[in-house]
């Protein structure tokens, strides 16, 4: 890429960025209420992305390969436990994250 280009790169993920930020702002501003759509929204979404990652995570699991899914049940109950126990989204993506792992390179 030439210096042209780098400079055009950066700017238009500096404007993708920015736009993304200010965008909400600029739409439902904070002295009047959000839509009921919106506040739908806020409400459902966290779960349906948490539901979404777990479907990814598990669609190449093989029970018939390897360590048979005990990795992946291990994370996954770890996940339960620390989400009943916090209530907080990214320690139990984080905590069911770093088990996975822990398992996959040191165990199995």
């Amino acid at each position: 890429m030439t210096l042209t280009q780098q400079v055009i790169t950066i700017l238009m993920v500096v404007l993708g960025t920015m736009l993304t930020r200010f965008l909400p702002f600029l739409l439902f501003p904070g002295n009047k209420p959000a839509p009921k759509y919106i506040q739908y929204i806020g409400r459902v979404l966290p779960s349906a992305v948490f539901g979404l990652l777990v479907i990814y995570s598990l669609k190449d699991v093989s029970l018939f390969a390897g360590g048979h899914g005990i990795p992946e049940l291990l994370s996954i109950l770890l996940v339960i436990l620390l989400h009943l126990w916090k209530r907080q989204m990214l320690l139990s993506i984080a905590g069911g994250t770093v088990c996975y792992m822990l398992l996959v390179q040191l165990v199995f």
